[in-house]
């Protein structure tokens, strides 16, 4: 039988393999260097530009750019109006600031468990843990695939709630053939290196909604206006402005938007790619009793962030942890996405104790990222392949 490299047996390759990995190319290089030789490497032209881009994307009426993901959850749960004493129901399997955000509004993150199947959050948990003091739903389309539209929408219309779809993951998925970001109430990207397209980083929030639109547009820059219908003072003027609410230096630069209208043009060949190494991989994991896969929803056409390897520790000799490092020594490095947010030190010193959502916490136990993005050869994700059925057919029960 062949050895795993853990065992002493042979890696499957000689180079490391990361997880995931931005894709820059000669032209993403040049429409940087475009801006650094123009007049504005921030609140200029190509912010405009790559707002207008992020509509005719997806359908959207307006769009904020800011400075990363995390300040356009925070800059959507402002806009939505979220407050002291109000809660906000979010999933515990997603980077923390997506119950961050509740916490800087001074309301309180409420947890509500994942399905076993899509590992998206439940919307029929969604509605267990609602109660008069939900302000809002933050859904986070985990791994690229979209969450239930309908019918979070429909819950949240039922109880006055806004929906806010944290859709880092998500760029280039569709949902029921329309472009995820013009759906929910709002929708937040992230443009961080290991998502699918990148600024190095950088955030947006999409929406339909105009009065969310002037709130976002307050809270990226200071709370300050000029725009005179929104002052309390004649101009004093040309210069004047006012600051009409308390916001943030949550602006982007227009080098980073340079960089992402160069990558979203590639969008196309990106979501391509991955579709086609999720299916390789799907083909091959399928065959693999040991193992089990993400299933996917209908209605969601996916271009998928993340890779989610789940085994069944019944069946194997090896738990999640001694899978990992077994990957590692095959020079395949994974990542684990993640863990439940509440686990957190801090999080726990708030009151939370785990046990509030068993299936997400099983699929912690259970679960890695495998590499994945647009510049993995074909040769790479044969590679990946090797290394788990080496690793599970050595180990199997």
């Amino acid at each position: 039988m062949n050895k795993p490299a853990i065992c002493g047996g042979t890696p499957v390759r000689e180079t490391k393999l990361y997880y995931g990995h931005q894709y820059i190319d000669e032209e993403d290089i040049q429409a940087v260097v475009e801006v650094l030789r123009s007049d504005y490497l921030t609140c200029g032209p190509k912010i405009t530009e790559l707002e207008e881009k992020l509509c005719k994307l997806t359908g959207a009426k307006y769009a904020v750019v800011c400075s990363n993901g995390t300040a356009a959850l925070h800059m959507a749960c402002m806009a939505a109006g979220v407050k002291e004493g109000d809660e906000v129901i979010t999933t515990p399997i997603t980077f923390a600031a997506s119950a961050n955000c509740a916490l800087y509004c001074g309301a309180k993150p409420v947890f509500a468990d994942i399905k076993d199947t899509t590992y998206n959050i439940d919307p029929a948990k969604v509605k267990e843990v609602t109660t008069k003091k939900t302000k809002a739903v933050v859904a986070v389309d985990f791994t690229g695939q979209s969450v239930e539209l309908d019918e979070l929408l429909e819950h949240c219309k039922q109880h006055n709630l806004c929906l806010i779809e944290d859709g880092a993951h998500v760029i280039g998925t569709k949902y029921k053939g329309r472009t995820n970001g013009s759906i929910a109430d709002m929708t937040t990207f992230s443009f961080h290196p290991v998502k699918t397209v990148t600024g190095g980083e950088g955030g947006a929030v999409l929406t339909n909604n105009e009065e969310y639109y002037q709130k976002l547009l307050l809270a990226r820059s200071h709370g300050i206006t000029r725009d005179p219908g929104l002052m309390e003072e004649e101009p004093h003027g040309s210069w004047y402005y006012e600051q009409v609410s308390l916001g943030y230096n949550y602006r982007m630069t227009d080098i980073q938007a340079g960089l992402l209208i160069s990558q979203l043009d590639k969008l196309p060949l990106f979501s391509q790619r991955r579709k086609e190494v999720v299916k390789q991989y799907n083909g091959a994991f399928a065959k693999l009793p040991q193992l089990q896969i993400q299933e996917e929803i209908p209605q969601s056409d996916t271009t998928r962030h993340l890779y989610i390897l789940r085994i069944r520790p019944e069946m194997l000799k090896i738990n999640r942890r001694e899978f990992f490092d077994a990957m590692a020594a095959e020079n395949i490095i994974c990542n684990v996405h993640y863990i439940p947010t509440y686990y957190f030190p801090y999080y726990q010193s708030l009151g939370y104790e785990k046990g509030l959502c068993p299936t997400a916490e099983k699929l912690y136990e259970e679960m890695m990222s495998l590499p994945l993005y647009y510049g993995m050869s074909d040769q790479d994700v044969q590679d990946v392949i090797a290394a788990v059925e080496k690793i599970v057919n050595y180990y199997k029960n």
